[in-house]
């Protein structure tokens, strides 16, 4: 039967099918895809609390979204998969999301992950005759780059007056370094936890990024997003932060239950890569902050944009960026920390 030859009521009702497929199309290519209420989330091996909410699929439950977890190796490419648009939220540390920044991606950090603190180590093997960051001279160091461990390196070698044209660099995913240091092919690497906890044994820690960061050099591990999905999503993300902040102070509040044998450490250590016997000591070295210190003018509120300044000026002065952002605020928002307050 021909279209002409349908009778009225028909005709009427394939006309609203029709439309009806038409708009659905329309709302699926359009920022309405929000309410698809699907996201792709990049993280990486970090020995953070927010592993447990993965693994119990909590915030899927309490938001009704599906969410696609996909690992990285490092910050650097978590950033590359946020700016194909693949990703809309991702963890990154400082320093990359510093470089993204200054390369104009469309992101903005709306959570402080961690506090580094003494997270990252730079960790010389044993035997190799380095005992201070002067002996790296002519040394192989591997460290991921445009990571906050690679910055540290950077002002770490700084300070101690070496250029990184005095030290062999390698750029290397942390499983890439653990295998490279299980062959003997390096002499040191600054790198976090479970690559941190596996080569300490057969090494010696030379500093870390806690004693650099008193130096003016303050690194931490952060959760950035695309900034026009964000403001699509904004209830989700709201959410999304509560949950974190109460994982968070629940490991502060039960720290010693949350020990090898537990069933917090197992999750945590499944999906971080970590050995559960060494996942306390690990979210040990972090700092981890309230709702209230997330939003306080020392982090998101003032201070983090400030720290993301002088990372990607000390990262132009080394080469690794070609240009500096006039103002990093924008790239910082502590909108959702406070919405979750309320």
């Amino acid at each position: 039967m021909t279209a002409s030859r349908l009778t009225g009521p028909i005709r009427r009702h394939v006309r609203a099918l029709l439309l009806g497929a038409l708009a659905a199309g329309l709302l699926g290519t359009g920022p309405a895809a929000a309410a698809e209420k699907e996201l792709t989330f990049a993280h990486q091996d970090m020995v953070v609390p927010l592993r447990l909410l993965m693994a119990d699929g909590e915030i899927e439950k309490a938001t009704g979204y599906k969410i696609n977890w996909r690992k990285f190796g490092g910050g650097g490419d978590v950033v590359r998969a946020m700016a194909s648009g693949n990703v809309q939220m991702g963890e990154a540390g400082s320093s990359a999301i510093a470089t993204a920044a200054s390369q104009g991606l469309d992101i903005q950090l709306v959570w402080i992950l961690d506090d580094i603190a003494d997270a990252e180590q730079l960790v010389a093997r044993t035997g190799s005759g380095v005992k201070t960051i002067a002996d790296l001279k002519g040394r192989t160091v591997a460290v991921p780059f445009v990571s906050t461990s690679h910055y540290q390196l950077i002002a770490a070698l700084a300070e101690a007056g070496l250029t990184q044209k005095d030290v062999k660099i390698l750029n290397m995913r942390p499983p890439e370094i653990a295998a490279a240091w299980e062959r003997g092919d390096i002499d040191a690497t600054f790198v976090w936890d479970p690559v941190l906890a596996r080569i300490k044994p057969t090494g010696t820690v030379i500093t870390s990024a806690g004693e650099i960061s008193k130096k003016g050099h303050a690194t931490f591990d952060g959760i950035v997003v695309s900034r026009e999905w964000a403001a699509a999503n904004k209830p989700f993300l709201v959410q999304f932060v509560k949950m974190l902040a109460a994982k968070d102070a629940e490991y502060k509040a039960k720290a010693a239950a949350w020990g090898p044998a537990s069933p917090e450490a197992k999750a945590i250590g499944k999906i971080s890569g970590s050995a559960p016997e060494d996942v306390p000591a690990s979210l040990a070295a972090y700092r981890f902050l309230t709702l209230e210190e997330q939003a306080s003018a020392a982090w998101l509120g003032g201070t983090a944009a400030k720290a993301l300044a002088a990372t990607a000026a000390f990262l132009k002065e080394q080469g690794r960026v070609q240009a500096v952002a006039p103002d990093y605020a924008p790239f910082v928002t502590k909108d959702y920390v406070e919405a979750a307050t309320r």
